[in-house]
Formats: structure tokens, sequence, C-alpha cells
């Protein structure tokens, strides 16, 4: 997790200091801007972000062989290993900047077709030509803007702000080169593919099996590392496996740490301290009340940059604990998030025929760049923490994609069981409770959900409400009218409100 800036064409020096000045928290500890012909490129990292210390002088990182080719990155390549292997890449600082830039040496723009396993925003400038991209699901942040014949791209909305109030999400799945040209590369399917031919106790398998590799591929612990647990079965399963990773490294008597958050003694809490009792881990449970939560709120809508309530509260919940654990001395944080999104985890979903089911499925991945992946990002980054989240794998999911609808949401007594061959992978080996949880949001869990919208709708007007809403129907209530009015005071009410994803529900 990583943070940059990049201005190409003719860019002013004060432009690119002022937009990598408000991005500061992405990344403390290692940082460089350097200057080519026609770009000015600014990039930071955490010290999670790289196995051993960074080489001073050379970020943005380039190679010494090919001095004009250098890389802005923020990602994580989930099949590293095999691509290193076939490319010849060393382990070590930059490793995945160096293969990126080797892919990008031997294919072009056809390096994208190797990173189909990796969350990436990245920026190559080679000499006089650029090219930028972002993953197909659009988990890693990236934003556009131009002002005197300049093209500008960065991690967060916040920066392009700062040059320009004409400011725009990078769509996902898309790349564009130093002409300006923005080109499709990938999109999600319109139809099914083909469904598996296998039987049902070997689709059980093969998840476990992806699952656990994908926890293997991207956990190593080399910095110190905790675990989100809110005791549903995403977040449960991740820790179970890293749990049994770090003891097969460490010994058996090596534990993890966990953070679990309420309001109140919420479900959340009980069950994260189910989960976290059977895996005996070092568990720490953070408490906290409506008066800590608006406090943060400002603080949340300014790095989340956004006003959707649904994100909103979950992204409250995830600040302040993720604002613990780095207190805790933890630095890199594992969280579920995805599960929902690959088995088909929401309830309302369940509303729909199984037949429908895929092109929902489908709807929901595609909430995920502008909505749901910002907190995964935006509250750790906050806070100086690398978040890993084994669960969004693209190895997994074009494996889920072909498993046959009622085995994401399979009828059973009378109803419809969420996530059910992603239950029953694990089944065996966690407690009943655990596995066969209802699903909740994390705000639900935590409490949130219910807490602040209530408040709010004491302390606004239904005047304020009503005003407001004319000019913006988006507004959909007085909780997201509170949320909105921060959030224009930071970023304005042009073109920033356009890039805000709003949630199917309140």
């Amino acid at each position: 997790m990583s943070g940059f800036a990049v201005g190409f064409g003719r860019p002013e020096k004060s432009n690119i200091e002022a937009m990598f000045n408000v991005i500061k928290h992405r990344g403390p500890d290692y940082s460089g801007i350097e200057t080519t012909s026609r770009a000015i490129l600014a990039q930071n990292y955490l010290k999670a972000d790289h196995p051993e210390e960074l080489s001073s002088g050379n970020i943005p990182f380039h190679n010494q062989a090919n001095s004009q080719a250098r890389i802005c990155y923020d990602g994580q390549i989930g099949n590293w290993a095999e691509l290193a292997k076939r490319f010849g890449i060393q382990d070590g600082a930059h490793r995945e900047e160096r293969l990126l830039l080797k892919l990008y040496e031997l294919h072009g723009p056809g390096m994208l077709d190797y990173l189909e396993d990796a969350l990436y925003a990245f920026v190559i400038v080679d000499d006089d030509t650029l090219f930028a991209s972002r993953d197909p699901l659009g988990i890693k942040t990236l934003f556009l803007g131009t002002k005197n014949q300049t093209l500008y791209l960065a991690s967060e909305m916040k920066c392009i702000t700062q040059i320009t109030d004409q400011v725009f999400e990078f769509p996902p799945g898309h790349s564009i080169n130093d002409e300006g040209t923005i080109s499709q590369f990938s999109a999600l399917p319109t139809s099914p593919p083909q469904e598996h031919n296998l039987n049902e106790s070997q689709m059980i398998q093969d998840v476990r099996s992806l699952i656990e590799e994908s926890v293997r591929s991207r956990v190593d612990f080399a910095w110190p590392t905790g675990g989100l647990l809110s005791g549903g079965i995403d977040s449960s399963v991740i820790n179970y496996l890293a749990t049994k990773i770090n003891r097969e490294n460490h010994g058996v008597g090596a534990s993890l740490k966990t953070f679990a958050l309420g309001i109140t003694e919420s479900e959340d809490i009980e069950m994260a301290r189910l989960m976290a009792d059977f895996l005996e881990s070092e568990h720490h449970e953070v408490i906290v009340s409506l008066e800590q939560m608006l406090e943060v709120l400002p603080d949340v809508i300014y790095y989340l940059e956004s006003f959707d309530p649904s994100l909103v509260r979950s992204a409250v919940a995830n600040y302040i604990i993720s604002q613990y654990a780095r207190e805790k001395g933890v630095e890199v944080l594992l969280s579920g998030e995805g599960g929902d999104e690959v088995f088909c985890g929401y309830l309302y979903l369940k509303q729909y025929p199984t037949s429908e089911l895929f092109t929902r499925q489908m709807e929901c991945l595609g909430f995920l760049h502008n909505n749901a992946s910002l907190r995964l990002d935006r509250m750790n980054q906050a806070n100086g923490i690398r978040v890993v989240a084994p669960l969004i794998s693209g190895k997994l999911l074009n494996y889920a994609m072909a498993i046959p609808s009622e085995y994401k949401q399979k009828p059973e007594n009378g109803q419809k069981i969420e996530k059910w061959i992603f239950r029953k992978a694990f089944e065996s080996e966690m407690p009943e409770q655990i596995i066969w949880r209802l699903k909740q949001e994390f705000s639900q869990g935590s409490g949130s959900a219910s807490i602040l919208p209530s408040y709010f709708e004491e302390i606004v007007t239904d005047e304020e409400f009503l005003e407001t809403q004319q000019r913006f129907p988006i507004v959909r209530s007085k909780e997201e009218y509170y949320y909105f009015k921060l959030f224009t005071k930071y970023f304005g009410e042009g073109s920033p409100v356009e890039t805000v994803g709003q949630w199917v529900a309140l």
C-alpha cells in the first residue's frame, strides 16, 4: 500500500508537491520525487510495502540497466513468485516494480495479460512516453485531471483537487498512453462462464485449496502482522489460515494478534471472542461510543472521499480499529474483505432467483471500485498500515464464477444459505457457530449501522435535508446529508461528487 502523484506533459513541480503533500499518510517511511524531460513523478511507501529496506535515491524506482523507464506503483501481485521465476526476477526491495518494468520492456501494453491475479495502479514513464493502468476490479484507486496541457494522475482524489476542480476517477480495467487515449483491456463478463463439470466434494476441496494458496502467497509475517476479526466467516477463515501458517513458520506457540470492535457488547464482539479463543490469539477488543464515532467522522470522510452511508458506517469502525492496531505495533493487517463479492454473500441477493444470481454478482463486483474497496484501502492507509485481503484474488474469483449458483446460495429448509460452498470448505476445521453464522455487514455486526442513522434523524431538520435534496437528489437520507456536507466542505460540489459510488441500500 503506497501512494503516488505524477504529472506528464508540462508539469509544474509546485503542483506535484501540493498533490504529494496531501497523501503523506500513504507512505511516511520512504519517499522521493524525480523529474524527467516530460514528467515529474512522486512516490511514497510504508516500511511494510517491502521485504527489506529500500535503497535511498531510487524512488520512484528505475532499473539501473534502463535508466529511462521509471514506475510509480501501488499494488500487490498474487502470482509474483510464478512470474518472477518465469522472467528471472530476484526477490528483494522493489521486486514487484522490477517485475512490472520487465513485463513492460518485453510486452508493452500486453504486460497486462500477465496480471490477472494482481491488484494495481501504476504509471510508467519511459523517456517521452507514458503508460498507466488500473486493475480490472479497481481495488487500487487512481484519479486523473488535466491542466495546462498536462495530465495529472494520483492515488487519491484529494491530490487532483489541489490543482484543478475537474477530477475524474480513472476507470478500472483501463489504461492510458502519452497521447491521453484511454483504452479498456478488461471488463466483467456479461454472461456466466462454462460451469465446472465437477462433483460437489471436488469443488469444496478446490475452494479450500485456492483460498489457502492465496493466503500463503500474500502473507509472509516479515512485519508485525495482525488480523481484523469480526467473527464472521470471511475474517475468521483468513485469521485461521494465517494462524496456521504463522505456527508453521514460528512454532506451535506462535500467536496472531486479532482485533475486534463493537458498540457495547455487540454480536461481532461475542463471535470474535469465540473465534479468538479457538485460535488462541492475542485478542484485543475495542468498545466505542457514539461520541467517539462522531469525533472521527470528519477524518473518516476526508480520507475515505465518500459520503455513502453504508460505506461510511463501516469505515468509521474500520478506522478506529486500524488506529488501535497501529498503536499496538501492527504494520500489516489481514482482512476478510471480498468474500461476499466472490461467493454471493450479501443478503439482498437472496431475493433473486438462482438464474439471475450471476448477473447480480457482477453488479456487486462493479461496486468495488468506488465503494466497498475504498474502506479497505483508505482507512488502514490513513493509519500507516498495509492491509492484505487474500479473498480478493483473480485466480479465486475466476474459479468461483464457474461454480453453479446453487452452491453459492444453496436452498436448504425453505431458505437460502449464502456462501454455502465457502462455509463447507472449512466446516470440519472451525467452530460451527462461526461457520454457519448469518451474514452481517461490518457496520451491522459492530453496531454502527443502527446508532448513526438514528442520531442523524434527530439532529438534522427536515428543512435542511429537503433543501439539500432538491439541489442534490442523490442525497437519500438525513444521515447521508450530514456526510455529504462534510464531503463538499473538503472537496467541493462539482466533479468530486460524481466520483462517489452509492451502495444499493441505505
